[in-house]
């Protein structure tokens, strides 16, 4: 920061100063921690020495306290691959079922924002493409802040419903499928090669929820990496410009995470290991009937409260899959 060009480039000097207080915060929780378990430490020594059972009980109480801010505090540690501390661009994409999986989709939607406002995180809309009737065909949402992707890669995979449906008059129960992706946003000084002869440019009116139009010109942007047929898509900008900007850093991402599941896919059959990434493939469960439960396969994690999973309580999954990915490492 005392560089002389630091400021430069404003936008990697916000970066530098962004991790640099994410780092500060980390060690000034550690310092608290410290701080907290060595009162309590004294207070025991006290209590015991003196007899004081009120003091104990109070003691006891603040050891439970300061365990769960501990398991908070582990839990940020995991976090510690290369790309774990960055933004994160999560997509959703409800399977075959027209409306009942577009409404889960919209749930889940919801239930990945109230999550984000939460943990002190920001959403940005990228791309949203509503449903016939209700529910979404597809979102793509920016969550910005530290760590945003190592904690939202836990979610990675497919969702399963299972419940009475709303859409149906005759009461039946319906299984709904909807695809989770999460990629790190990568920074722009990451070597990623993209040719311009290799993309396919269109442009269209974006329109936002419910159908309506966000504005009248053509500024929502859909960029196709032919090589690989993939596809991008960005709308939340009323410049085209500014769309076509954040598309790219979107294809970056993109095509950076492939690069990376090929390298993985090829250590894993040097392995002699299959990865298990398909559709159909769940990776949680979310019963509405004919009983309350959500529980994560990978991890057997489960609640029985539905409605707080359903407002953004989902730290005990992606705890549960950040610490079985420690194991795994360990074995």
């Amino acid at each position: 920061m005392a560089a002389p060009d630091f400021w430069n480039d404003n936008e990697q000097a916000q970066a530098v100063i962004g991790e640099m207080n994410a780092v500060k915060s980390v060690v000034d929780q550690f310092e608290k921690l410290q701080q907290e378990y060595d009162d309590a430490a004294m207070m025991v020594e006290l209590a015991d020495e003196e007899g004081d059972e009120e003091l104990a009980a109070e003691v006891a109480g603040n050891i439970r306290t300061i365990s769960g801010k501990v398991d908070e505090f582990e839990l940020q540690l995991l976090l510690n691959q290369p790309y774990d501390k960055l933004n994160a661009i999560l997509e959703l994409h409800p399977g075959a079922g027209g409306t009942e999986s577009q409404d889960w989709g919209q749930m889940l939607l919801r239930m990945y924002t109230r999550w984000a406002e939460k943990s002190g995180f920001k959403v940005e809309v990228l791309d949203y493409l509503p449903g016939d009737e209700a529910g979404i065909k597809s979102v793509t949402l920016l969550i910005k802040g530290f760590n945003a992707y190592g904690y939202l890669k836990a979610e990675k995979g497919v969702h399963r419903l299972v419940r009475i449906s709303p859409f149906d008059s005759s009461g039946r129960r319906h299984t709904s499928f909807v695809s989770c992706d999460v990629v790190p946003e990568i920074a722009d000084d990451v070597e990623v090669e993209i040719r311009t002869e290799d993309l396919k440019i269109d442009t269209y009116r974006a329109s936002g929820a419910g159908g309506q139009h966000i504005n009248t010109t053509d500024s929502a942007v859909r960029i196709t990496h032919i090589p690989t047929g993939v596809v991008v898509t960005c709308q939340n900008e009323r410049s085209q410009i500014k769309n076509r900007e954040q598309a790219m850093k979107m294809l970056r991402s993109k095509l950076y995470e492939q690069k990376l599941q090929e390298q993985q896919k090829q250590l894993d059959e040097i392995r002699g290991e299959q990865s298990d990434i398909a559709w159909g493939s769940q990776i949680r469960s979310y019963v509405f009937h004919p009983y309350s439960m959500v529980k994560d396969h990978r991890t057997s994690v489960e609640t029985g409260n539905v409605g707080a999973v359903m407002d953004g309580d989902i730290n005990l999954f992606i705890d549960g899959y950040l610490r079985s990915q420690i194991k795994t490492e360990v074995e």
